[in-house]
């Protein structure tokens, strides 16, 4: 089995960080948890320092989505990397399924893909979704499920030859998505709530 690190990106999330994290905790198969705060002005940052069993990287100032993400895989002691968010948006219950279909398929990145029957996106993001989505399709001559999902697993390997053209903002996942796939990268989307 492999050995897998998760990478979780946190910028004002007090709310939940505590939750999403003792959850992850519980998840069997986990062998590093890596948040890394960026740069939060809440109380984030004081109640990921208290938690046991991760590793914990600040960053100063807020620099992007993206910059925490690559903060975390730069920083992380295994091949395999989930990433997931802090907000508990996403069914973190379902990583083993991914992983499970990366470990045994052949794959370089997994998603979870946000088409489930229990789907709620804001009214507001959908038709920017849509249009994002129409031209991902067109760029790649492929059909992408969902190309920006925050659930997602790859390897290190997978993911270094593009890690000059990783935005530090929220459009990581949308380009790490574009780049595998015009690339000829195999990618599996797997349905999940959200």
């Amino acid at each position: 089995m492999r050995q897998i690190t998760i990478v979780i990106p946190v910028f004002n999330e007090e709310e939940s960080i505590s939750k999403t994290l003792l959850n992850l905790k519980n998840i069997s198969g986990i062998d590093e948890i890596i948040v890394v705060d960026d740069g939060s002005t809440d109380n984030s940052y004081y109640i990921m320092k208290n938690i046991s069993g991760i590793k914990f990287i600040h960053h100063k100032e807020n620099r992007g989505y993206g910059a925490a993400i690559k903060t975390g895989i730069k920083n992380s002691k295994h091949e395999t990397i989930v990433i997931t968010d802090a907000d508990e948006t996403y069914p973190n219950e379902r990583i083993s399924d991914l992983v499970h279909v990366l470990e045994h398929g052949d794959f370089d990145m997994v998603v979870g893909s946000r088409k489930g029957e229990n789907v709620k996106i804001p009214f507001l993001r959908k038709p920017a979704k849509w249009v994002i989505g129409k031209l991902a399709n067109y760029v790649t001559d492929q059909r992408i499920p969902d190309i920006n999902s925050g659930l997602r697993v790859f390897t290190k390997s997978s993911i270094f030859p593009f890690r000059n053209i990783l935005p530090d903002g929220f459009s990581f996942t949308t380009t790490i998505t574009l780049g595998m796939l015009s690339s000829g990268y195999k990618v599996e989307y797997i349905p999940i709530d959200y």
